[in-house]
């Protein structure tokens, strides 16, 4: 059973950066990929960043230039650092990993951090 935990989400104001972490533990395979979805009040859940296990990135148009993902194997982690966050920001971000093993997609999620941008 994976698990994902959340950690850096807060209140900050516009302009203003947070760095978010997530590490997993207890996976059988190795995450083919890793990232950061967000979900707003009254909207769906939707794609921040992803990176690969070959690193490569991939980013919602909302927040390219401003935030970065990156990704420790070693630790099993995950990082999303965000940049002149706005109140658009605000949102509860979740954790994702996806691995694969013996034909079989696993799909994990984390609790989720709330992330608070005031104007």
């Amino acid at each position: 059973q994976v698990q994902l935990v959340e950690s850096g989400g807060g209140l900050v104001q516009a302009g203003g950066s947070l760095r978010l972490s997530c590490t997993a533990s207890g996976n059988r395979f190795s995450f083919n990929a890793m990232g950061w979805y967000r979900q707003a009040p009254g909207k769906q859940r939707e794609l921040v960043a992803t990176v690969t296990s070959d690193g490569s990135t991939n980013y919602a148009d909302s927040v390219k230039g401003r935030f970065t993902i990156s990704r420790d194997n070693a630790k099993n982690a995950v990082y999303l650092q965000m940049s002149s966050l706005q109140p658009e920001d605000t949102a509860v971000y979740f954790c994702n990993t996806v691995s694969y093993g013996f034909g079989v997609r696993y799909n994990n999620w984390g609790q989720g951090t709330q992330v608070t941008v005031s104007s």
